[in-house]
């Protein structure tokens, strides 16, 4: 795969001028309070499992319109270092609860949080017609509503620190950009950075093709289509956010384009950029996991 984006130095220097609605704040603002006051207590129920040194919680905590999101919580049995909240991938949801050990084995209490669109598919343009309506609003509320529960979930060290790869990326961005109190951000490979840019540079599906795919249809609505995203661009939360972040990007990555990337990690103040020449949206995979946990241990 040949590199289908700009030089590495231009990339540093990228800042594209990404719209900003001028109601983003008040719109973040009434719908996380409105989803709070519907919000009912998290559960964590504990469960029997073959695991050692390792305590597996079934997680439930309210999301967006007060709907219950489920997720698994695994807590080491000694004293923690802090809880991992991880967002996923496109389509993914939380799985098995023996399938994602690798934080819990270094120490730190890890919140599996699944996702709304698990089996379906369409979601990308689902609600395109208004902010209000778009389903990312209702994830990334039960993204911001996770950091809320894990304030309240049995875990004897209060670092929180959340991550992600592609979609769960740019949905641990837009946590950042939301939430307070938080000690590390690691978007890896971000999606939903610079829509404009993603739309430009791919094709890829699921991706930023299914937006390109949308407007081939629905050939008038191209400013109503990016007045709606500006409101979930993660490069808008970049900037806003202030906790320490460690970004990952695959420099051939045709799924997440590294300008979009950048776009990002640039308006992030304090961003640190780990860059993969040879990639593509594998990004650093489990080296970068190493490298994420090395980095977690000195924030």
């Amino acid at each position: 795969m040949t590199l289908l984006d700009l030089p590495l130095g231009e990339l540093q220097d990228y800042r594209p001028a990404v719209r900003r609605p001028a109601d983003f704040d008040e719109f973040w603002r009434q719908t996380l309070a409105e989803a709070r006051t519907l919000a009912a207590p998290p559960v964590f129920a504990l469960r029997e499992s073959p695991l050692i040194g390792v305590r597996v919680y079934d997680a439930t905590f309210s999301g967006f319109g007060g709907e219950p999101v489920s997720g698994w919580l695994l807590t080491p049995t000694g004293r923690s270092r802090g809880t991992v909240i991880e967002y996923l991938g496109y389509g993914s949801g939380r799985g098995l609860s023996h399938e994602r050990l690798a934080w819990v084995s270094a120490g730190f209490a890890h919140l599996v949080v699944d996702t709304r669109q698990l089996g379906r598919g369409g979601f990308l343009t689902e609600g395109l017609e208004g902010a209000e309506h778009y389903f990312y609003r209702r994830l990334f509320t039960d993204a911001v509503l996770a950091v809320d529960a894990v304030r309240a979930a049995p875990v004897d060290a209060p670092a929180i620190l959340i991550t992600g790869t592609s979609q769960g990326g740019g949905v641990a961005l837009a946590v950042a950009g939301l939430s307070t109190g938080l000690t590390a951000v690691m978007p890896d490979v971000p999606f939903l950075c610079d829509f404009a840019r993603g739309m430009e540079l791919s094709d890829a599906r699921p991706g930023y093709g299914d937006l390109v795919r949308y407007l081939s249809v629905h050939r008038d609505a191209e400013e109503r289509v990016l007045d709606t995203l500006s409101y979930f661009d993660g490069v808008n939360f970049a900037r806003v956010a202030t906790t320490p972040a460690l970004f990952s990007v695959g420099l051939r990555d045709p799924v997440c384009p590294p300008s979009t990337v950048f776009a990002a990690a640039n308006a992030y103040v304090g961003a640190q950029v780990v860059v993969y020449p040879y990639n593509a949206h594998d990004g650093g995979g489990a080296h970068h996991w190493r490298r994420q946990v090395e980095w977690a241990a000195g924030v």
